[in-house]
């Protein structure tokens, strides 16, 4: 059999096996291919600022009128708090009911330090999203700042005159059309990406493997339980009847971006493959894709949500502090506004994870007793993540009356 004729999603997944079993037996060798995964992830970040510009400037210059503007930004933003919502409140849920915090061992903290300072507040959110430089926040990344610019910049080029629309619509389709290109390129490389990145996490965490016990293992489990019962209960039904197409079909669709999501721990550096499954597997339009996919990958973060509220609580308990039902009801609300603001990058959680404790009065130095499984974690529910993106673009294309290849047999009608 020829490993090269296979799938891609088949391809990454053998080597995410050969990785966790190169990590934890060879863990010597790993200096000699995590290059690799230091390769592709640059490459994966190259293309993330020209591509999220291209795409939304191309998508909503395409829409016309400003009224579709808003109509397409209310229902991708009520997706994107109902989702974060349920999320949140699964996780609440189940650390409720199994309560693994209490009677853990406090011995297991580790010391975390820099969190304070780079978490900055709630409001901080507001005043990234306009950049004072456009240029620099592309040079720092700024995805949030990129995406507002963006969708400014695209909906005034429907108001100029048609000689000019014609011409930079017509440029930014071609920008985008060219970072796709080189997207599909990069996106060969993949399965050696991800077995750079996945032996690297693998060996430097082999340690730290002894620290999966007791209630620490209990803790990860509830979050795990959360993850999955939000990612296979609650999506799929809002799909199947709120978007009136085929979940399941579309779980197979989305299962390189997933994989990668799983691997790299970033919804950023998995946009371009995810836009790439949405559009040429699951047929969504570029009009819908290009306007709710960087979005999502910048605000809508469930798995982050439900891991914050399930973190906070688990501290809580692990500390002996009973938080009353309104302060839980302010972990969700506080859980909610530090997922919108978490980056797209690996362990982004860990960080605004001090908004939340900080809410409540939770001392932070309680984030060291999480310190050890965040990791298998981050790289669950950034799948997580990506996997609610995907879905709410697909629940979005439907609403709009757009006939995707996951659709349902029963059609909208004209």
């Amino acid at each position: 059999m020829n490993i090269f004729k296979l799938k891609l999603h088949w391809q990454i997944l053998i080597a995410l096996i050969i990785a966790v079993l190169f990590g934890y037996f060879l863990p010597g060798g790993v200096r000699y291919v995590e290059w690799m995964g230091e390769i592709f992830l640059r490459a994966l970040k190259m293309v993330i600022i020209p591509l999220i510009l291209s795409s939304i400037i191309s998508g909503v210059s395409s829409m016309g009128a400003g009224k579709d503007i808003g109509r397409l930004g209310g229902k991708t933003l009520s997706y994107y708090l109902l989702t974060s919502t349920l999320s949140i409140i699964t996780g609440l849920i189940v650390v409720n009911l199994v309560k693994p915090g209490v009677e853990v061992d406090l011995g297991f903290s580790q010391s975390v330090e820099g969190l304070e300072e780079k978490a900055g507040s709630a409001k901080d959110i507001l005043f990234r999203l306009i950049p004072d430089n456009i240029v620099d926040a592309m040079a720092q990344g700024t995805i949030l700042s990129v995406i507002f610019f963006a969708l400014l910049f695209g909906y005034f080029i429907t108001r100029v005159k048609p000689e000019y629309r014609n011409t930079l619509k017509n440029f930014f389709d071609a920008v985008f059309e060219v970072m796709m290109k080189i997207t599909l390129f990069i996106l060969k490389f993949a399965p050696l990406g991800i077995f750079g990145l996945v032996a690297r996490e693998v060996a430097r965490n082999t340690e730290q493997l002894a620290h999966l016990a007791g209630s620490l293992l209990i803790y990860s489990l509830c979050v795990i339980a959360g993850l999955l019962i939000h990612a296979f209960v609650f999506l799929p039904l809002i799909v199947r009847f709120i978007g009136r197409a085929r979940p399941f079909k579309h779980l197979k669709n989305m299962t390189t971006p997933l994989l990668t999501a799983f691997s790299t721990s970033s919804s950023s550096a998995t946009l371009p493959l995810t836009m790439n499954a949405i559009e040429n597997q699951s047929g969504v339009s570029n009009k819908i894709s290009s306007f709710t996919l960087p979005l999502g990958a910048t605000i809508n973060m469930d798995g982050t949500a439900l891991y914050e509220c399930a973190a906070a609580m688990f501290i809580a308990q692990a500390y002996g502090i009973d938080l009353s039902l309104g302060q839980q009801a302010v972990v969700v609300i506080t859980a909610l506004l530090a997922s919108i603001g978490a980056a797209g990058i690996p362990m982004a959680g860990l960080v605004t994870i001090t908004i939340v404790l900080t809410a409540v009065g939770l001392p932070l130095e309680g984030i060291g007793l999480i310190l050890a499984v965040d990791r298998p974690l981050d790289m669950l529910r950034t799948s997580v993540n990506v996997w609610s993106d995907s879905c709410g673009a697909v629940t979005i294309a439907r609403s709009e009356k757009e006939q995707t290849n996951v659709a349902c047999n029963r059609n909208f009608k004209s």
